[in-house]
């Protein structure tokens, strides 16, 4: 059986996996959500200095802390710039990595590099006018709908989603990863795509074209940009298949 340390995407906690780690605990395995610093019950604990850094502590210090082995790192969206970052830390703590409708992140990389600069100019924009210069609320479902589809997420979902979400520290958009962030050579990779990277992945965009050959191994899950919420006991079943 698989320890599973589960790391939500942004605007998101540990609340988010609770339905997808029941699941596995009941295939058996052990399902460890983390909420990240600056979100959810620990938004408190958040600030103008929170970066890409800090959760990157925050998933080494926490398999540390509890001296965990042989983990499995799941990360979703936002959460692979650090999860990427603690891979590199980890050494042989790490058994397997896993990114959901997400991708590795290079060194050097941040998160406002993935959209046009226009985007990026109004994502800074809404932190001066409604984040306190630091924080970036969850956008709207049709702005959210431009870059991550919605599918399975109905309105029941929605407004868990909306109701639950926290502002995400800008500083983890900003900041660009740096190294290590290139895992053990032992340590097993794994896609879990849903529309939006399928669609990436199937078109052939040549920098991602890696993510289709070994070591790599992929999963479709025919479900929108949060499965966990969508699709959670779908997802733990492709967890599950990913370990065994």
């Amino acid at each position: 059986m698989a320890t599973f340390v589960l790391v939500p995407g942004a605007w998101l906690g540990a609340w988010a996996w609770e339905n997808t780690a029941r699941a596995l605990r009941e295939h058996g395995h052990t399902a460890l959500p983390l909420t990240l610093t600056g979100l959810a019950e620990r938004a408190d604990r958040g600030g103008p200095g929170t970066d890409v850094d800090t959760h990157i502590a925050d998933i080494t210090g926490f398999v540390e802390r509890n001296d965990l082995r042989d983990i499995t790192l799941v990360a979703h969206s936002y959460a692979a710039a650090p999860a990427t970052g603690a891979s590199g830390r980890l050494g042989d703590r790490l058994e397997r990595v896993i990114y959901v409708d997400s991708a590795p992140f290079t060194a050097g990389m941040c998160m406002l590099d993935l959209m046009p600069p226009s985007a990026a100019d109004e994502l800074r924009r809404q932190v001066d006018a409604s984040g306190d210069g630091w924080q970036l609320p969850m956008p709207p479902f049709e702005v959210l709908a431009l870059s991550g589809s919605l599918d399975g997420l109905d309105e029941e979902r929605r407004d868990a989603l909306r109701s639950h979400a926290t502002p995400q520290p800008f500083g983890t958009y900003t900041q660009r990863l740096a190294g290590p962030t290139e895992p053990g050579p032992g340590v097993d990779r794994v896609l879990i795509t849903c529309h939006d990277f399928t669609g990436l992945l199937d078109a052939g965009v040549p920098m991602l074209a890696y993510l289709n050959q070994p070591p790599w191994r992929r999963f479709d899950l025919p479900t929108g940009h949060w499965p966990m919420l969508s699709a959670p006991a779908e997802l733990a079943d492709i967890l599950d298949k990913a370990v065994s």
